[in-house]
């Protein structure tokens, strides 16, 4: 079984990222990193690409339409044979063309459909999450499409919300679940085990292992 070839777009400081390096290397996933794209120069995400020995490229959203961004973008990852798009951090919107329709995932830190949306990101959504007296929070890994936070959900962890949290404990929690939730999903669409089936994935018992 060929491993899943994957590239990962950041845009800060790579936490994922490296969650997704450590947890190959470690022989827990059956995917290999081909390529990162940054929508920023100098973070901390690019040196964690360099050190592991991925190519690695930055694309800038200043002075570029959406369309033209995504283009930028899709030029790279159209050069070499990217499986799936893995959106870990990334702070831009990127568009779906037809060639990339399930084939880019997003990790969220909240459970979809709350606390998502334009606007919802990394400390927005945990202080939007205590400011709502929410019990439970949680992430979920879902199949990008061209709306904000939206598209099929593969899965999602559930976190409990604590009496004395606050945006940084919450979001230590929940950036626990996510280091779990996104390479299992990512697993699953490695073995073949997902289909979606009138615009929901549905999990398969059978293994159809990705062949590349």
């Amino acid at each position: 079984m060929q491993p899943l070839r994957l590239a990962v777009l950041i845009s800060g400081s790579g936490t994922t990222l490296q969650n997704l390096i450590d947890t190959i290397a470690a022989g827990q996933l059956e995917a290999r990193i081909d390529l990162v794209i940054s929508s920023r120069a100098g973070v901390k995400g690019l040196d964690r690409a360099a050190q592991a020995g991925i190519p690695h490229q930055v694309v800038a959203r200043p002075g570029l339409t959406r369309a033209q961004f995504g283009e930028r973008i899709y030029q790279y990852l159209r050069s070499q044979p990217i499986d799936l798009v893995c959106l870990a951090g990334f702070l831009e919107f990127l568009p779906i063309p037809d060639d990339f329709t399930h084939r880019v995932i997003n990790i969220h830190p909240s459970l979809i459909p709350a606390f998502s949306g334009q606007g919802f990101y990394g400390r927005h959504v945990h202080e939007a999450v205590l400011a709502a007296k929410a019990p439970v929070t949680g992430c979920t890994v879902h199949f990008a499409d061209n709306e904000f936070d939206h598209g099929p959900i593969i899965l999602q962890e559930k976190v409990p919300v604590l009496p004395d949290d606050t945006p940084e404990t919450l979001a230590a929690r929940v950036f626990t679940a996510e280091c779990q939730a996104l390479p299992r999903a990512i697993q699953l669409i490695a073995r073949g085990q997902l289909q979606i089936v009138d615009g929901q994935v549905v999990r398969q018992n059978s293994l159809h292992p990705h062949v590349g």
